[in-house]
C-alpha cells in the first residue's frame, strides 16, 4: 500500500516548472461542450503569460472552438519518477488571439520557446491551414506536487 501527500506549489516553483516544460493539454469550453488538444507553449515567468501557436483547418472542431472566444484551461504535468513524484499546474482564463502586427519584441521571443507545429501531420497543404497566435493570461494559476511513499 502507498500513501500520497499533495502539496501546493509556490509561485516560484510553478514558474520554474512551467519554464522547463514545453507541452500540455489545452481544454476549451463553450456552452456545455468541451474540446481538448495537446499543445506546445512558450511561458513568460515575469508576466506569467502563456503563448501558443495553434494550427487548424477552416472546418475543423478546433477552428470552430477557437473562433468562439472560449474559456480555456491549460494542464501541464510531469512524472519525475512515477514511483515517487508527480507535478501538475492548471492555468485557467480567456484565450486571446494576437494580431502579429501588434506584438512586442518580448512576445515574439516567447513564440520561439514553443515548438512549431508539425505540418506533416495535416492532410492538407500549409496554404490551407489556419495558423494563429494566442495568449493565455490566466485568471487562476495553481500547482500541486504529489509525493508518493511506496514504503507505507
Amino acid at each position: 500500500m502507498s500513501l500520497a501527500q499533495e502539496t501546493e506549489m509556490s509561485a516560484a516553483e510553478i514558474d520554474e516548472f512551467l519554464s522547463g516544460a514545453e507541452t500540455g493539454v489545452l481544454s476549451l469550453a463553450r456552452d456545455n461542450e468541451p474540446y481538448s488538444i495537446p499543445i506546445s507553449y512558450g511561458y513568460d515567468a515575469d508576466s506569467r503569460v502563456f503563448y501558443m501557436r495553434l494550427v487548424s483547418t477552416p472546418d475543423s472542431d478546433k477552428g470552430r472552438f477557437l473562433s468562439s472566444e472560449p474559456q480555456a484551461r491549460l494542464a501541464i504535468y510531469d512524472e519525475n519518477d512515477p514511483q515517487t513524484q508527480y507535478r501538475s499546474v492548471l492555468a485557467s482564463g480567456p484565450l486571446e488571439e494576437i494580431d502579429p502586427s501588434e506584438m512586442s519584441v518580448e512576445e515574439i521571443e516567447q513564440y520561439g520557446e514553443a515548438r512549431r507545429p508539425l505540418f506533416e501531420i495535416w492532410g492538407t497543404g500549409k496554404d490551407e491551414l489556419d495558423i494563429k497566435l494566442y495568449r493565455l493570461r490566466p485568471d487562476e494559476l495553481t500547482g500541486r506536487r504529489t509525493e508518493v511513499d511506496r514504503d507505507f
